[in-house]
Parts: C-alpha cells; sequence; structure tokens
C-alpha cells in the first residue's frame, strides 16, 4: 500500500502548511496530498471554504483578499501557501495528489503542472488530481487525456466504481466507512486503484491491507509506514 501523507504530515505539523509538507519529506513518504482553492486569481493550499478552522483568522475565502489571507497564522507561524510554493518545496521528490476543491481550478493548475515540470523536477506521472466535482475531472480529461485523475467518494454507490470508470480515471478515492471487499474487487476489476481516506488507527491499516487496497491517506504517515512494513513482514530498523 501507498502512503499519502494526508495534508502533509498533518498529525504532526498544521495542515497544508509547508511545514507539514517538509515533515512529510522527512517522513520518506510516497506521495503527498494537498487541497487547493483560488483566491484573487492565486491557487492556495486550504481545505475549508472558510479560514476559521486553520487559521487566527475568520471569514469564507471568496470573501477576502489573497493578501489578507497570507496575514493569517495557519499554525505555528505558517502562512497559506500557495501551490506553486508546495510544489517548489518539493522539488520532484514524491508524488503529489492535488484536491480542487473549487471551480474555476482546473486552468490554473494545468497551468502550474507545465511550470513544475520545466522548473521543479517533476514529470507528469507524479501528479494526481482528484475531486468531489466530478465534472472538474471530465474538464481535465477532456484537456489532457494522460494526466492522471482520482474521483472521490463518499459513498458505495449502487455501480460500486463504475462512474470513475466512466470518467477515466486512474484511480477512485473512497471514505473509509464506505470502503468493502466488494467495491475494492469491482475497482481492480475495471483496472482502477482504490486510494482510501483517512486512515490512521492501526487496526485500520491491517484491514485496508487485506482488503487489497493500494493506498491510504494518513496524517500520521510514519505510523503507517511502519505497520504496512510490518504486515509485510519487512524488518523496520529502530529510529
Amino acid at each position: 500500500m501507498l502512503v499519502f501523507a494526508h495534508r502533509g504530515a498533518s498529525g504532526h505539523e498544521p495542515e497544508n502548511t509547508l511545514l507539514a509538507i517538509e515533515q512529510a519529506l522527512v517522513m520518506q513518504v510516497d506521495a503527498i496530498e494537498v487541497d487547493v482553492r483560488l483566491s484573487d486569481g492565486e491557487l492556495i493550499v486550504i481545505h475549508d471554504r472558510s479560514v476559521n478552522k486553520t487559521t487566527n483568522g475568520n471569514g469564507k475565502i471568496n470573501k477576502l483578499s489573497f493578501k489578507q489571507i497570507r496575514e493569517l497564522d495557519a499554525g505555528k507561524g505558517q502562512q497559506v501557501p500557495t501551490l506553486e510554493e508546495v510544489l517548489a518545496t518539493i522539488n520532484g521528490q514524491c508524488h503529489l495528489n492535488i484536491e480542487l476543491k473549487a471551480d474555476r481550478t482546473v486552468l490554473p493548475v494545468l497551468d502550474l503542472l507545465e511550470k513544475a515540470v520545466s522548473k521543479y523536477h517533476f514529470n507528469y506521472n507524479q501528479f494526481l488530481i482528484s475531486s468531489f466535482n466530478h465534472h472538474l475531472l471530465f474538464e481535465i480529461k477532456s484537456i489532457n487525456p494522460e494526466l492522471n485523475i482520482g474521483a472521490l467518494t463518499a459513498s458505495c454507490p449502487l455501480t460500486y466504481a463504475a462512474f470513475a470508470e466512466h470518467l477515466n480515471a486512474y484511480s477512485v478515492h473512497i471514505d473509509i466507512d464506505f470502503v468493502n471487499q466488494e467495491f475494492v474487487t469491482d475497482a481492480h476489476q475495471r483496472g482502477l486503484k482504490v486510494f482510501v481516506y483517512t486512515v490512521d488507527d492501526e487496526d485500520d491499516i491491517s484491514e485496508m491491507h487485506y482488503l487489497g487496497v493500494d493506498g491510504i491517506f494518513t496524517n500520521y504517515p510514519t505510523k503507517s509506514l511502519v505497520k504496512i512494513a510490518h504486515l509485510k513482514g519487512v524488518p523496520v530498523l529502530p529510529s
């Protein structure tokens, strides 16, 4: 199973900050997941529609200027980063899952990925673009059919992973509360990878391993990496 650092190593450092990204790199994760929204035309990395939960500020993203958002403390003195700052920090060292949280993000993200390939040592197969908004994923595939997309779901549909196959997705990302063996088997039969969010408990990590999922999103990457190594029978050196 691949280990995705959910919003960076968010169990250790403030989520979706450069500090969390840097910590995930130190942990040598397979991939990092971040959330992207727009502010005054700038791609910023933040999960919620408001700044209330993850900063010392208040208000909706669409009611605040980029300058106002950048003046906020996102934890431990960190700013809300731009997506380009995240790309520069990772610098091609691991895969990156960019979750689109808002409309009008597709074109600026695609433009920035071109820059990341030319300037920040990425290649296109290191990117996975995901969203609950499947219209955005369809738009991406219409523009760049070769780019990998991940279709998110917070349920177990009657037709299992058919929706992701229809989108020509690379992967389907499902809430841990709804994943089951039937869903995993169906997705694999359709040629899809199955990534499950958010998996932090050791018993849940074991269950995902036995279900045969391809990767997990976790707030505690080191714990997940050690547990997976144990499940595979790989000896782990003490830190």
